[in-house]
């Protein structure tokens, strides 16, 4: 991602995103950040459990805090905060270093650039450290320092402050701010830079990579097109940054279900990674050229397309690198969806062995994605005691960390099917009522998987005769899923349907009435008359409308006999959502 630039940084020199920035001559170098798709962990700290060689100076440094204002103090601080980071010494040494830099920056140069530089080094230590919510701060007050009307130089190191803002924000599990901070920064990186610079069709991708994170495709989408605008706009022969975005354009087509789009990049990706000799990306691509084709019913020529990437990579990384687990997951899902249960569970257990034992390096979280999805294919295979162990597993590797709160709800969730599924209410709604808490905290808590998973968590509290609290999550679930889906989506008429069992058992006859006669129309609409969805909610509703000719003499429906007449439909609807819960960030 691209960065700051200091007030020397050559007109031609390419910025790009720092994590701590090294002050070298009064030039940023920088090292990018991973991308939003990769599992992002804080950096780990510079000091840990192995000895390291450490770069001593021959006496300690002391400084006379009134000597802040000696102008030749502050990029003296700042490259001693950077030596210490790289010896890997306490990076709280760093850390005060970094701050009295700033403080030094602040009183000489003001509004200059160097105590912008400065700012972004407090808070990338303050990042590595795991102290997200320090570090806000410090990247607003470097948000405010440039005067875009100074330069390109202060328009870019404004930029650089909102992507970093985006990243931390990141981090902390708040992808909605994050999304706000980077598309602040590209607005002022295209008015900087124009519109076909190569360097904002690098930002372009990562925003893109964002929205894909918070299942908003259509803006994922637009992203892509521009950035393949640009490449056109320079007019070079295919490279491997275009392979790479058409990858990500076949991503986005693959999740809105445009199949045919994402084969035909992903075919434009794979030739131009052969003809740079590039066989372990063009193994990648295989993977997702198979996933494709198993979701367009093409199964053998799928597994062709596995069993070829499979090859490659047990040549190049081993037989233990996870890419190959990540290969057997996907060939047991198509076994299962083809019928052979047999092949498919033995492609979980190869999976499983390496996740056993893993090359080393290989990160927790990782192996917790791996599990989960293993997880999922025990589900369907009816091995619910196994798929609740994996998933358990799964959470205890990614811990309690604000940037997995987002994937441990997802998993969380995914208990909660289970639970449900083999009769154990309460446990269900615990698991729901967790990945609740994290959702909300996450900034999630207006998107669709919220209101499904709210829409579960009323189904496991009205199987604990809890009504009261079913209606108010239904309620919520359906003003979630109005605003997100819109109300005649397949998950919003769901919810009707049940919040209009639960007005029926509250006595709320016309309510319910209103709510079916509703969904009645619309199932009509989408359906016709003679589905056997369209018959239930008929016969529903002509059985209230018959009870409602009595209703100055008629008590509510007991509970009993609602869970008894609707269970089967609940049951379905628990069944639909399970794909749902295999979402992660």
């Amino acid at each position: 991602m691209p960065g700051i630039l200091s007030v020397k940084t050559p007109p031609d020199t390419t910025p790009s995103h720092i994590l701590v920035p090294e002050y070298q001559n009064g030039s940023t170098n920088s090292v990018r950040t991973p991308s939003p798709l990769t599992k992002r962990l804080p950096s780990p700290s510079p000091s840990n459990s192995r000895a390291k060689p450490t770069i001593r100076t021959s006496e300690k440094v002391t400084i006379d805090e009134s000597s802040l204002d000696n102008p030749n103090l502050g990029p003296f601080l700042l490259k001693l905060a950077r030596d210490t980071i790289t010896s890997g010494e306490n990076p709280n040494k760093a850390l005060d270093y970094a701050i009295r830099a700033s403080k030094s920056f602040e009183k000489c140069s003001g509004q200059g650039l160097e105590l912008v530089m400065s700012l972004h080094v407090v808070a990338a230590i303050f990042c590595s450290l795991g102290r997200f919510e320090e570090a806000v701060p410090v990247l607003e007050r470097s948000i405010e320092v440039p005067d875009v009307g100074n330069g390109s130089d202060h328009a870019l190191a404004k930029f650089s402050g909102f992507m970093q803002l985006g990243d931390t924000y990141s981090s902390m599990g708040l992808l909605d701010r994050s999304i706000w901070c980077y598309e602040s920064g590209l607005k002022i990186q295209v008015e900087a830079l124009g519109d076909w610079d190569p360097r904002v069709a690098e930002t372009c991708r990562y925003l893109a990579e964002t929205h894909i994170q918070t299942m908003q495709f259509d803006e994922a989408e637009n992203l892509c097109k521009k950035i393949l605008e640009i490449h056109r706009e320079h007019g070079q022969p295919a490279s491997l940054e275009e392979a790479a975005d058409r990858r990500l354009m076949a991503l986005v087509y693959d999740a809105k279900g445009d199949y045919e789009s994402a084969l035909e990049h992903l075919v434009l990706a794979s030739m131009v990674m052969i003809a740079n000799g590039q066989e372990n990306e063009v193994a990648s691509i295989d993977v997702s050229i198979g996933s494709i084709y198993m979701s367009l019913c093409r199964f053998d020529e799928a597994i062709f397309s596995y069993q070829k990437a499979l090859t490659v990579f047990k040549a190049i990384r081993g037989d233990n690198h996870l890419s190959v687990a990540s290969v057997f997951i996907r060939l047991a899902d198509l076994y299962y969806k083809i019928g052979k249960f047999r092949e498919s569970k033995s492609y979980c257990e190869n999976a499983l062995r390496v996740y056993a034992k893993p090359v080393p390096g290989t990160a927790s979280e990782e192996i917790a994605n791996g599990l989960t999805e293993i997880s999922a294919i025990y589900q369907v295979l009816n091995e619910h005691e196994e798929a609740l162990k994996l998933l358990q597993k799964a959470m205890k590797l990614l811990g309690d960390m604000p940037v997995h709160h987002s994937t441990v709800a997802g998993i969380e969730a995914q208990m909660g099917v289970m639970f449900y599924m083999i009769g154990r209410y309460g446990d269900a709604r615990c698991s729901f009522e967790s990945a609740v808490v994290k959702l909300r905290a996450s900034g999630e808590s207006k998107s669709a998987f919220f209101g499904i998973v709210l829409n579960q968590m009323g189904l496991a509290c009205l199987q604990l005769y809890r009504i009261n609290e079913a209606t108010e999550l239904f309620e919520e679930a359906r003003g979630v899923l109005e605003q997100e889906c819109g109300s005649c989506h397949l998950d919003t008429l769901g919810v009707y349907s049940n919040l209009a069992a639960t007005y029926d058992a509250l006595g709320r006859v016309d309510d319910a009435i209103e709510i079916l006669e509703y969904i009645l129309k619309v199932r009509e609409e989408k359906l016709g008359t003679a589905n056997p969805d369209v018959e239930d909610e008929k016969k529903r509703l002509a059985d209230l409308l018959k009870e409602a000719g009595r209703a100055r003499n008629r008590k509510g429906k007991s509970l009993e006999n609602l869970l008894d007449s609707n269970s089967q439909r609940m049951n379905k609807e628990v069944t639909k959502k399970r794909s749902g819960f295999s979402f992660r960030t």
